[in-house]
């Protein structure tokens, strides 16, 4: 049997976007409220009963969580555009090293209703 395993994390972060619509308000200086989820796929191990130790998951979600709260999404290193769907590739990018077993990453922002899935 496979199983899914996930986490979920909320981090704050400002940006600016290049956009042809909403131009003004996406090149201000404007923040969200992000909602992250990872999920590691594979059958439990049996020594643990466990995919994978969630406390390991959110160890390695913490590094990565720090990297982004409160930040200014434009001078993240390694994160390309402060798109959702950069987002969700700097995210995998930070986790495959120590979460081997990844299987999607999601970022969302509830107040707009917009998500973006990464599947990998």
């Amino acid at each position: 049997m496979n199983y899914e395993l996930t986490q979920r994390f909320f981090f704050e972060a400002a940006h600016t976007l290049e956009r042809v619509i909403e131009t003004e308000s996406s090149r201000r200086i404007h923040g969200h409220t992000y909602l992250a989820e990872v999920a590691v796929r594979g059958e439990p191990q049996p020594d643990s009963g466990m995919v994978m130790d969630l406390a390991h998951l959110r160890a390695a979600i913490a590094v990565v969580r720090d990297e982004l709260d409160h930040r200014f999404l434009d001078e993240v290193p390694g994160l390309q555009r402060g798109t959702l769907e950069g987002l969700c590739t700097y995210i995998a990018i930070r986790l495959r090293e120590q979460v081997p077993a990844l299987a999607w990453v999601k970022v969302g922002r509830e107040a707009s209703g917009d998500a973006c899935t990464l599947t990998l």
